[in-house]
């Protein structure tokens, strides 16, 4: 396999909890590509009964699970995984002031030795549902273009709205090859043809 998809959270628990640490010392041992989609968790569904929750609870859910891996000290015990997070990793872009908050914390800075920036900076995180300049914006201010790949989040949404959209993103102009095409070629080069 080329890699696994997992969802953020299984039955309210993100992907940092203790449960999943013998599948992620495996997948890190392996340098695994580790795809991770949003899904509903029981906590947090029909909130809002006119708002579905992809909406909003899924970028949250999204972000739930990275400060899950981030403060739980999985994203430095497995380095080796190549984690990708949708949607430009959900609100988590524009929480990162309250993230490097947290991580001055004496607990969560015992875990974050390079401070909360260094794992943010090593994921990965596609363009899905984001490909505009606000959320590209903030993105691109947080990590470098390598660290963007193309998504589209199909059969929701097309590769062209997607393309078009990312065709908008100024900050992305000079990059654009890499995001559409090549950063994806660097994670899995078997499709190099």
């Amino acid at each position: 396999a080329d890699g696994v998809s997992l969802f953020t959270s299984y039955d309210g628990k993100w992907l940092g909890d203790a449960l999943f640490v013998p599948v992620f010392d495996e997948l890190n041992r392996r340098k695994a590509v580790v795809s991770v989609h949003p899904n509903t968790t029981a906590c947090c569904g029909n909130l809002i009964p006119y708002i579905p929750d992809s909406v909003i609870e899924y970028g949250t859910d999204t972000t739930r699970t990275i400060a899950s891996l981030i403060f739980s000290g999985a994203a430095e015990r497995w380095p080796d995984i190549r984690f990708i997070f949708s949607h430009a990793g959900g609100a988590m872009p524009f929480l990162i002031e309250r993230f490097e908050v947290l991580a001055r914390m004496p607990q969560a800075a015992k875990m974050l030795p390079g401070g909360v920036r260094a794992p943010l900076q090593r994921f990965f995180y596609d363009t899905a549902q984001s490909s505009n300049p606000a959320a590209m914006g903030a993105l691109r201010q947080l990590v470098e273009p390598t660290q963007i790949l193309f998504g589209t989040d199909f059969p929701y949404r097309t590769s062209l709205e997607h393309v078009t959209g990312l065709a908008g993103c100024k900050v992305l102009a000079p990059d654009l090859r890499r995001i559409e095409r090549d950063n994806a070629l660097g994670l899995l080069p078997r499709l190099r043809g």
